[in-house]
């Protein structure tokens, strides 16, 4: 959408207010993606749809601490109050629920509404079964296999095998109101169309399909400690960074996500703020390395092509808004081990490994990438990808050929495998993902988790990884678990099953109206702390 059209429906979307009266505290926030997240219960969009369209509306039973900017985000309960595994059985854990809540539509939230929603997304059979849920949930959650109400308030979910993660997985499952779907003639259109209740400091006011979401604050909401101060939130899809960039220096937005990184300084110069901070995020290509045929199913080929980018180049051209990546973890991680190998730009090494995988001057390698033109977590993925395509041939001689989509078309390849149309034919795609706990590690790595059962998008196998992994899941000790994720992490580099690229500062930049924002070591954020001066 032009900016024009834009500004014409900020001003469209303006509510009146009578004189004399206090005008309402309106945070207006331009997203990178290219439509309104699902207003369903779970959300699309990636994280940026958890960020604004997720957590502040609905809750999961385990929740993110997002109050601190100084160390990584964790855990702490959300709809559930404590949780403990099974000593005898490892496999299943018991969750007490939190007492006294409602959804926004006034009707209580109880265990009988856990398992119907965990019958949405797991039940194929279920009058309540949403097929785009479904996939979200079973995609992030691909290992629960039963669950149930038990007595006094709590209920208990099961696992394929023991997991010592699964309360960090149960933060992707967000709580919807039954009586949402209900009141919409049983129809998930029409539930997302009207807005769907959940349990969160806001709640869904208005919703204009492919153009803005608003939310509210909810009055009624159980937590008195994280009572929003605004009023409202109004949620616009602006793809394209300078015109987010535009919106803001013209008064149209309060605040928005990935500034572009040229107008950083004179974004501050001018009084904006530019917010940073390091938090848990690569952005890679995922390699096709289980796909028979392409060149990247060759371990060679991908420890080559992370020998042969320029990391700091990359820094330079997105101006002080990425941190260079060489494995999962950052390199100071103490999780990161002692992996043979340590990529940085050394085209010599490069150029003889695609020797020894039978590349060179008389036959380049030639690949093709699938990208988005934004995203959530993109960051700025078609200047990054042009340098990384100029990069790769002028190090090493690779011919990066790519295939552009929209973010959520590139999404689908994330769940799907590697030789499906949704990974239109490309040898590596271009998605951001996150990096925040054991629980993410097994999402993109374990064979286990190959899609379409879990998110190893790229059929990535290796048995030193998954046995490390095995330790991760059934140890009880915190330091032999740490041992094992250090095993799991050289496996990692190692193994190369992503070009490792950068790690993002997760810039967003502000008026100087907005107020109390703490930037959490995390992909999503805590917006009932922010107000406007």
């Amino acid at each position: 959408m032009r900016l024009a059209t834009r500004l014409a429906l900020l001003a469209s979307l303006a509510l009146p207010f009578s004189a004399g009266a206090q005008q309402p505290k309106v945070l207006r926030i331009a997203m990178t993606a290219s439509d309104v997240p699902t207003t369903s219960g779970m959300p699309n969009n990636g994280s940026e749809g958890m960020r604004f369209l997720g957590f502040p509306v609905f809750e999961p039973l385990v929740d993110w601490d997002l109050t601190q900017a100084e160390r990584p985000a964790d855990m702490r309960p959300g709809l559930a109050t404590a949780w403990e595994q099974d000593a005898a059985d490892p496999r299943k854990w018991r969750f007490t629920l939190r007492s006294g809540v409602t959804f926004h539509d006034g009707t209580p939230f109880t265990a009988e509404s856990v398992v119907w929603n965990l019958d949405r997304f797991y039940r194929n059979d279920s009058p309540q079964f949403d097929a785009a849920g479904a996939a979200l949930a079973r995609g992030r959650v691909s290992i629960m296999t039963g669950y149930r109400k038990l007595e006094d308030g709590r209920v208990e979910i099961e696992t394929a095998r023991p997991v010592s993660y699964l309360p960090y997985l149960l933060t992707w499952i967000l709580f919807t109101s039954p009586q949402s779907f209900e009141a919409n003639g049983r129809d998930w259109g029409k539930v997302a169309a009207a807005g769907a209740a959940g349990t969160g400091p806001f709640r869904i006011s208005r919703f204009v399909p492919r153009q803005s979401a608003e939310l509210s604050r909810n009055d009624a909401y159980w937590n008195p400690e994280r009572k929003p101060k605004l009023d409202r939130i109004l949620l616009l899809p602006m793809p394209e960074a300078n015109t987010r960039l535009a919106a803001l220096r013209s008064g149209q937005v309060d605040w928005i996500e990935v500034p572009p990184p040229d107008a950083i300084p004179s974004l501050r110069q001018g009084g904006f703020q530019v917010v940073t901070n390091s938090y848990p995020h690569v952005w890679p290509w995922v390699f096709a390395a289980g796909k028979a045929g392409s060149p990247t199913a060759d371990v060679r080929v991908r420890q080559a092509l992370n020998y042969c980018i320029d990391r700091d180049g990359m820094l330079a051209l997105l101006n002080g808004t990425a941190e260079p990546s060489v494995g999962f973890y950052k390199a100071g991680d103490p999780l990161f081990g002692q992996p043979q190998n340590r990529y940085r730009l050394d085209a010599a090494r490069g150029k003889a490994l695609l020797a020894e995988a039978g590349y060179g001057p008389q036959r380049p390698l030639k690949l093709t990438i699938g990208i988005s033109t934004s995203g959530s977590g993109q960051m700025l993925p078609l200047p990054m990808n042009e340098y990384l395509q100029q990069s790769l041939k002028e190090n090493c001689g690779v011919e990066i050929a790519f295939q552009v989509v929209e973010w959520n078309t590139l999404l689908a390849g994330l769940r799907a495998e590697p030789t499906a149309p949704q990974w239109l034919g490309a040898d590596a795609l271009n998605i951001s993902l996150v990096s925040s706990d054991a629980s993410q590690m097994a999402r993109w790595f374990l064979s286990s988790n190959a899609t379409p059962v879990g998110s190893n998008a790229g059929h990535w196998r290796d048995a030193e990884f998954d046995a490390a992994f095995a330790a991760v899941e059934t140890e009880r000790d915190p330091e032999r678990i740490r041992a094992a994720l250090r095993r799991a992490h050289e496996r990692l580099v190692d193994g190369a099953p992503w070009l490792y690229i950068v790690h993002d500062l997760n810039p967003r930049a502000m008026s100087r109206r907005v107020r109390g924002f703490v930037s959490a070591q995390s992909w999503y954020q805590d917006l009932t702390r922010v107000d406007l001066q």
